[in-house]
């Protein structure tokens, strides 16, 4: 592909996760919702963060997390997000810079502070996330730089952003400057309640830019408003090239046209959090992708890739995924 120097180009909420662990009781004792992401003002985000013991804080967001995830893959990554230039956003650069991904996103330097999410684990594994965004929804068509967007081979987007109109129009620009450049956009649908407030929007979006979709089982069917898996992997055929929906234990499918390819889940003794195992498969099938692999080893090796993190706290892979992937692949008799 001519002119490409990054993999992919990520644009997504730079924040910072807050992590800790609580019983099911801490969540019912404050009418926390369970298993999703909750948008909090400053003011109770603050009393929340105060509430918790803290495990670690570890910058993230959803497409901050994939794109570290590519760069540990070996590829070369670039993210767009918004900080302010205060404490936790000069962590998350330097943190970003360090997983090998470029940053170069202007940073705030009045108005809200950087961006956090408060994410409690439960001991069933399940992440609740709270979030802050701050900073983050002041994301704005400036930032969207046309050399960076035609310098990658895939624009990789994250669905939280159409939860602010600024973000909105930054999507949407990077998306029309992606197509300009023949750059495939990929999107994923990130949360169900943020689905639902933007049902209708988000599915004109898919329909008019997404080249590949991520999802959920949860997600996909909540987009299409129909509890029949296998009917919404029919009504997501005609408006993308590729689809690649996660089930969990249940593994991904794959639908590319008229062909739907099932790959099994990877078997993870331990399951720690499932913090970013959506974020991470999507580095590994986009990195295959990049690679020109097969649809199905690029959904084997999204799997490979979310089963790493699933095995501990938080949304970074803690060793190489380069040298994980190539292990896995070839013990399964597949080229690395």
């Amino acid at each position: 592909m001519s002119n490409t120097y990054y993999d992919i180009v990520g644009i997504g909420n730079a924040i910072v996760d807050v992590m800790a662990k609580v019983g099911d009781g801490f969540l019912s004792e404050r009418n926390l919702p369970k298993g999703s992401m909750t948008l909090m003002d400053a003011k109770a985000a603050g009393q929340l963060y105060a509430d918790i013991i803290p495990e670690r804080e570890v910058p993230g967001g959803s497409a901050a997390n994939t794109v570290a995830g590519i760069a540990s893959l070996g590829g070369t990554p670039a993210f767009i997000g918004k900080i302010h230039d205060d404490s936790l956003g000069q962590e998350f650069t330097r943190d970003i810079g360090a997983a090998g991904v470029d940053f170069f996103t202007k940073p705030l330097n009045k108005g809200p502070v950087t961006g956090r999410s408060v994410v409690l684990v439960t001991p069933d594994a399940e992440r609740s996330m709270f979030t802050y965004l701050g900073a983050a929804t002041l994301l704005d068509e400036s930032d969207i730089d046309e050399e960076t967007i035609k310098a990658g081979k895939i624009i990789y987007i994250e669905g939280y952003l159409w939860d602010t109109e600024c973000c909105q129009k930054a999507l949407i620009k990077a998306s029309q400057l992606a197509h300009k450049h023949n750059r495939k956009v990929a999107f994923t649908l990130s949360d169900t309640s943020c689905i639902i407030r933007n049902r209708q929007a988000i599915l004109e979006y898919i329909i008019e830019y997404v080249d590949v979709l991520f999802a959920n089982e949860e997600e996909i069917t909540t987009l299409f408003n129909n509890q029949d898996f296998y009917k919404c992997l029919d009504l997501i055929k005609p408006h993308v090239e590729i689809a690649a929906i996660t089930r969990g234990v249940k593994g991904s499918v794959v639908v590319n046209g008229r062909t739907k390819t099932f790959v099994e889940a990877e078997i993870v003794e331990n399951v720690i959090d499932s913090t970013g195992a959506g974020d991470l498969y999507a580095a590994g099938f986009l990195y295959g992708m990049t690679q020109e692999r097969s649809l199905g080893t690029c959904a084997i090796i999204g799997s490979i890739a979310a089963a790493e993190i699933i095995s501990h706290y938080g949304a970074r892979p803690e060793v190489s995924l380069r040298g994980f992937v190539r292990h896995k692949l070839l013990a399964y008799g597949k080229k690395a």
